[in-house]
């Protein structure tokens, strides 16, 4: 097995320079996928907000709508979440559960307004400053399997050594690690049994299948401060913009391991760690009109966010040998072990810009029904840095990723103090040219009360979406990977309660 791997590396090694191996591109989808959030009243709605007014929700997503502020209000919103996740692997299935509590959602809106006997066509504004976690990056999966694999990660490491020469291989990430725990050893005789002074190809003596089995844990969350500012222009249009200023920190721990039945390794394990944080700004531009008293039409500009990042990374390799013997380099193999240093690298990322657009019908004062659709391509993320090539990467996110159509509707209808509320959130499937269908799904339903200057709403949120993980990459002849693939089923329950106070 291991030998028709080298062979038909010669094939493919010019298709395979189109995937990433730094997995940077990831990070720059990771960072640019953030969903639509804010109050329990607008989660409640299905997170519809291009187009409704006078919500602290207005601060970082369509600013015009603070124009519609009469008072000043404050805002807290504290947040449950609950995230299940489903796998299947080679048949098995394994289930984990995530609990995580937070403060999503910290506002307070500053309105100053005219009085109506003033001819002026600006009737004043709101200032908004908020408090909004956009990203929630807390859950761990994996997988396992009493069936043999139809690969190994030697495989990859054989795959990602092709034409590297053996004075160089040691400083060639996990590939270096497998050469240092002999997982991978050069072929040193050519055909007609000449030495090769510096080989260029390697090979293993480990030839059969592995059982195999991960484990990954992902912490940190992305957040957003924001200073926003909204106008009203005779009580028909609305304008306001934003800067928001973001800083994230994400942790992902994974521990990867293989077991062999009669071979010379019993089992080997790789641990990678990787801490990454930053932070970035950007700029929110809306408009909301109103053609007649019971509609509101809502646009909003979201810019990229441009950040700066900072990477740490190492990773950890165990080989378990059976006391073998291996005859080329006159050594009994026990256990092996090695070690990457912690490699440091920055870089800057443009995130994918956003447009969306929305509506909102009023029955007169008994409720409402609302829309959004906003438009995003997340193969324009952008990498640059001084620290690695990111030409890889760049190339990888265009080729990836693809642009999606998201879509909302929600509604509130008004009995006395009561509100009651639900909504429906539909996010396209980010990734382009697969099979496999990645869109999220969300349904949510919410209850509210005003009493006074005081209001409190509660809402559920569950949102339901599928991905495939893949451990390592091997590729076929044709480019098609053949390395373990888990599918993975998300189910996430979000409870959020939201106290507000007008002044």
């Amino acid at each position: 097995m291991r030998l028709s791997i080298l062979i038909f590396s010669l094939c493919i090694i010019s298709t395979s320079s189109v995937f990433a191996q730094s997995g940077y591109y990831e990070d720059a989808f990771r960072l640019s996928n953030v969903m639509p959030s804010g109050s329990a009243r607008i989660m409640g709605v299905g997170a519809t907000q291009w187009s409704l007014g006078g919500d602290v929700s207005n601060i970082a997503g369509n600013p015009a709508g603070l124009g519609f502020f009469r008072k000043s209000e404050a805002s807290l919103t504290m947040g449950y979440t609950d995230w299940g996740i489903d796998t299947r692997f080679l048949g098995q299935n394994k289930s984990y559960n995530t609990t995580n509590f937070a403060l999503p959602n910290v506002s307070v809106v500053i309105a100053k307004t005219k009085d109506d006997y003033e001819n002026s066509a600006f009737k004043g504004g709101s200032f908004g400053i908020g408090y909004q976690r956009i990203a929630n990056f807390n859950t761990e999966f994996g997988y396992f399997s009493d069936e043999l694999g139809t690969s190994s990660i030697i495989d990859f490491y054989l795959q990602d050594s092709f034409g590297v020469p053996e004075n160089q291989i040691e400083g060639n990430g996990l590939t270096g690690l497998a050469y240092l725990t002999y997982q991978i050893n050069p072929v040193t005789v050519d055909q007609n049994g000449n030495t090769i002074a510096n080989p260029d190809t390697y090979d293993s003596f480990v030839l059969g299948l592995p059982f195999q089995d991960e484990n990954v844990t992902q912490q940190g969350s992305a957040n957003q401060i924001t200073f926003s500012y909204g106008g009203n222009f005779n009580n028909k249009l609305f304008l306001g913009g934003s800067l928001g200023i973001r800083t994230f920190d994400f942790t992902s721990i994974k521990n990867y391991n293989e077991e062999f039945v009669d071979e010379p390794l019993a089992n080997s394990s790789l641990r990678e760690t990787l801490f990454i944080n930053g932070g970035g700004v950007n700029i929110n531009l809306g408009v909301i009109y109103k053609p007649v008293e019971t509609i509101n039409l809502g646009f909003t500009f979201q810019s990229p966010t441009w950040y700066g990042v900072n990477e740490e990374y190492d990773a950890n390799v165990v080989a378990e040998y059976n006391n073998y013997f291996f005859e080329e380099e006159d050594v009994t193999l026990g256990r092996e072990e090695a070690a990457t240093d912690v490699i440091l690298s920055a870089y800057n990322l443009n995130t994918p810009l956003k447009i969306g657009g929305g509506a909102t019908f009023f029955f007169g004062k008994n409720g409402f029904i609302s829309a959004d659709v906003d438009w995003v391509d997340y193969s324009q993320a952008k990498l640059n840095s001084n620290d690695f090539d990111e030409g890889p990467d760049n190339q990888a996110i265009k080729s990836v990723y693809s642009s999606t159509l998201n879509y909302r509707v929600g509604a509130e209808y008004k009995i006395n103090m009561l509100r009651i509320r639900g909504g429906y959130s539909f996010f396209g499937d980010p990734y382009s040219n697969s099979n496999y269908d990645r869109s999220t799904q969300q349904i949510s339903g919410g209850l509210g009360v005003k009493v006074g200057n005081l209001t409190a709403d509660f809402a559920l949120v569950t949102s339901k979406f599928n991905s495939l993980y893949t451990s390592y990459q091997v590729l076929d002849s044709d480019g098609n990977n053949f390395g373990p693939q888990t599918e993975i089923e998300n189910n996430i329950l979000n409870g959020v309660l939201t106290l507000g106070f007008s002044f």
